[in-house]
């Protein structure tokens, strides 16, 4: 089992962004969003201010999270309770409290090599 980690939640979200297909399920202490086969996830943004993750039926969206990156203090990874998954906490901290506002669990852990790799150009 790997040791948690931490990164900051841009680092986190320009990577997670990448992996859409990788999400087992998103959440806060309040409600889940899960995948399945005929469901796939989009990112948005709703100005500078608040980040969108969805879960689309074809072209109905069957659910949505905002996501507000100010009181993202940072991300913490944490292998999940079985194998295959892995987990990204959304810590909010402030100088009396620690939430994990905000979880998501991907099929893969964090790749800090592919999300520093630049995308190879085509050859013609």
């Amino acid at each position: 089992m790997d040791p948690p980690f931490t990164l900051p939640f841009e680092t986190f979200w320009n990577w997670l962004i990448a992996h859409p297909n990788c999400i087992l399920r998103v959440g806060t202490p309040e409600a889940v969003l899960y995948d399945d086969d005929d469901l796939h996830w989009n990112f948005a943004a709703e100005g500078a201010t608040t980040m969108l993750v969805q879960v689309l039926r074809g072209k109905r969206l069957m659910g949505e999270m905002l996501v507000e990156p100010e009181p993202i203090t940072y991300v913490q990874g944490v292998q999940g309770q079985r194998e295959e998954e892995h987990v990204f906490e959304l810590i909010s901290e402030t100088e009396t409290d620690r939430v994990s506002a905000f979880f998501f669990v991907l099929t893969h852990g964090y790749e800090a090599e592919a999300a520093a790799e630049p995308t190879p150009g085509r050859v013609h």
